[in-house]
């Protein structure tokens, strides 16, 4: 194979890395808690937080809450990593290329 063609291939390979990557940032991810939704994009940025909980029938405190909405942060997150190496998982021995 010409140097040419190694190029040609490597900047298809790059195009279809980037499609794939914008794909996967469009998507939403939601993290779930007992009490709390969390939605991200695939870009790991938050874009709402929903509380679940029904708080006229409790006294519950508002630690558990924190804790909740860190869990159902978590959750979300790690969805987004699991998205991502199904989607690159492929590459990941491009080194530099992702």
């Amino acid at each position: 194979m010409n140097m040419q063609a190694m190029m040609q291939q490597a900047q298809r390979l790059q195009r279809e890395i980037t499609k794939k990557k914008e794909e996967l940032e469009k998507q939403e991810f939601i993290g779930t808690s007992e009490w709390v939704e969390a939605k991200y994009n695939g870009k790991k940025e938050l874009i709402s937080i929903k509380i679940t909980y029904d708080f006229e029938n409790t006294t519950e405190d508002k630690e558990m809450l924190e804790d909740m909405i860190l869990l159902a942060s978590k959750d979300a997150l790690r969805k987004i990593d699991a998205a991502t190496e199904k989607t690159l998982g492929q590459y990941a021995s491009l080194n530099g290329l992702i």
